[in-house]
């Protein structure tokens, strides 16, 4: 969707220090490293403890961005005089962030299909990615991207919301109190999920019942709320929410209680496998879990709750459970054939997750080279000459160097993509048609991002593409690496800088991924041990200061 930027001002109750033209404005844009379309994209200057986005406002406007919204006025601008940004529109606010969270709400209340809101201290993520592997056949999906739950995160995945939508899935996350109520005027759920209250962010609370009341403020306005009657602390959480009558949603919750609306009624665990048999409007049901583990069996129950509050059916729905992937082999990253990198993707494709995937392609400096094996983009909802346009100028933003197009649809558009993108390209049917010609493509040094719907099996790719040395396997998570990162940020003093030791390849974590992880952070230093360390990381495009420890050959 569009909005005018005169209407934009009236909604986030600014005023205009300068005003070019009532420019449409279809994207929202707060990080300078992430602009693809300057000509639609509407710049938030936020100000952070570290950052402030008022810094980037000129370069911007110098690569074509020409709407901005900031906190404070700029040096020329509404003057008589030479002008900063000229030909530029200024809304100015006083609180740019709640700028933000005003127009993502009012965007959301522009629908009315069904909205799932889910918090808790755990699992959030994972039902929010295995709720949409689950109704991807049923419903037009739109989600949070990764885990983007915060104050910044959640206006950004409400303004995916388009007019294809049929269901909206999104997670909040809370760090102290007075948060979850910004969050639930902009996610607005329909339908609750409280996965279940730990000690994850439990600093900013004085306890667990502290943190769960503060959680529960989501689903204020929800039809239905959706928990597990097997956790002492959420059950006497909910209890004291509806007492002070500050939730007024109908309650769904399974356990082994009696009295839960889906009465688990046996887990019977067996080699990786699962089968729990449930109890649910009196019908006697049995589901079979492509897991063992505590954890994914709950969070597969509260998927499951959802799925049967929206009335799918359970046949259905078994089917769907064998396809359920685990969120950590998400953006996989390992060693390919003929010294390539490899980064597994391959399972969705939509242009959130494609955004995503190529933000992390660009930060890997190892290789000279980056190409992009990507697949149709299936029921998008968008008309396919915009979406696959979209695509193409998305490809050429990030300077990727190769394209290999897998399947009839994206076929199709050839023309189209390489109209916008002008680096080589290929395009193959299917995916037998590309591995009979995969020996005259010549991948060799070079990272390649695999990235394509799960119906095209990539996995056959992958298994070509990739290294094959031996069965163990170092998994690291970087998305725990970036919130450790911003946790020893949250404690220092804004002024002190931050040194992170990538000694040793990031001791045996891999240098070149670790390291451009950190430099796309915004790491003060990088510590090695030894000189020819450092010269390895700069030869992989690593330019953040780094500071050798050792300075002799040997010690």
């Amino acid at each position: 969707m569009k909005y005018a930027i005169r209407h934009i001002a009236e909604i986030v109750g600014g005023s205009f220090l300068q005003f070019r033209g009532d420019d449409a404005v279809e994207h929202l844009l707060l990080d300078s490293r992430r602009l693809i379309f300057p000509d639609t994209s509407l710049f938030f200057s936020l100000k952070g403890p570290r950052r402030d986005g008022g810094l980037f406002i000129e370069e911007l406007h110098r690569r074509g961005v020409r709407n901005f919204i900031v906190g404070e006025a700029l040096p020329g601008a509404g003057t008589a005089g030479e002008r900063t940004l000229a030909g530029a529109n200024i809304i100015l606010v006083d609180d740019t962030l709640a700028a933000l969270q005003r127009l993502t709400a009012w965007h959301r209340r522009a629908f009315s299909i069904p909205v799932i809101g889910i918090t808790g201290s755990n699992g959030k993520t994972t039902v929010k990615e295995w709720l949409n592997q689950l109704s991807e056949d049923s419903y037009q999906v739109v989600r949070s991207p990764k885990s983007y739950n915060s104050q910044i995160g959640v206006p950004l995945s409400v303004w995916q919301l388009n007019e294809s939508h049929e269901l909206a899935i999104f997670e909040a996350g809370i760090s102290h109190k007075g948060e979850m109520g910004k969050l639930q005027r902009i996610i607005q759920p329909t339908i609750g999920v409280f996965t279940n209250i730990g000690e994850a962010h439990s600093e900013g609370f004085q306890s667990h019942a502290e943190k769960a009341a503060e959680k529960l403020q989501l689903f204020t306005e929800a039809e239905v709320l959706i928990y597990s009657s097997d956790q002492p602390e959420v059950v006497r959480a909910v209890n004291e929410w509806r007492t002070r009558g500050d939730g007024r949603p109908g309650l769904f919750a399974w356990g082994h209680a009696g009295d839960a609306v889906v009465r688990v009624d046996a887990v019977e665990k067996n080699g990786g496998a699962t089968r729990v048999r449930i109890i649910y409007l009196g019908q006697k049901m049995s589901f079979d879990v492509p897991f063992t583990d505590d954890a994914s069996i709950e969070n597969v129950m509260h998927c499951l709750c959802v799925l049967l509050y929206l009335g799918q059916q359970a046949e259905q729905m078994n089917q769907r459970l064998q396809r359920l992937t685990p969120i950590a082999m998400r953006l996989e990253l390992k060693g390919g054939v003929n010294h390539c990198s490899i980064i597994n993707d391959s399972y969705s494709a939509d242009l959130s997750s494609l955004s995503l995937a190529l933000d992390f392609l660009s930060q890997q400096r190892q290789h000279p080279r980056r190409s992009v094996i990507l697949s149709d983009f299936l029921e998008s909802g968008q008309d396919e000459d915009g979406l696959y346009t979209s695509i193409a100028r998305m490809l050429t933003q990030r300077n990727i160097d190769r394209l290999v197009g897998i399947g009839p649809r994206i076929s199709l558009h050839a023309d189209l993509i390489t109209k916008w993108f002008t680096a080589p390209a290929v395009f193959y049917p299917s995916v037998e048609e590309f591995k009979k010609d995969l020996h005259q493509l010549h991948f060799r040094d070079e990272t390649i991002l695999l990235k394509g719907a799960r119906v095209f099996a990539f996995e056959d790719i992958d298994r070509l593409l990739s290294e094959q040395i031996h069965q163990t396997v170092l998994e690291i998570n970087l998305d725990a690496l970036t919130n450790n990162l911003g946790q020893y940020r949250g404690r220092l003093d804004p002024a002190t800088r931050l040194m992170a030791m990538v000694k040793a390849f990031s001791y045996g974590s891999g240098s070149f991924e670790i390291a451009n992880l950190l430099q796309f952070h915004g790491i003060d230093w990088l510590g090695v041990a030894y000189a020819d360390e450092g010269v390895v990381l700069r030869k992989g495009g690593i330019r953040v200061p780094i500071m050798v420890m050792n300075t002799e050959n040997s010690s």
